[in-house]
């Protein structure tokens, strides 16, 4: 049991980790030169935040299913 959820945190944490840095290098891409610097740093961070919300709820709502409480 303990095996199979440390690779499940496992997954997840290399899932949450690839998603954060191609939505960083996205949004570089995508504002990078039309806005200044620290624009482009705040919409990275913003839309990194929105993306790492979005996978941390995934990752809870899976673990609360698993477990009978939903």
């Amino acid at each position: 049991m303990i095996k199979g959820m440390v690779t499940e945190i496992l997954i997840y944490s290399v899932s949450a980790i690839g998603a954060l840095f191609i939505t960083g290098f996205s949004v570089h891409m995508f504002v990078g030169g039309l806005v200044s610097q620290e624009t482009e740093y705040q919409l990275i961070a913003g839309a990194c935040l929105v993306v790492a919300s979005a996978t941390a709820y995934m990752a809870w709502d899976v673990i609360q299913n698993r477990s009978g409480k939903k």
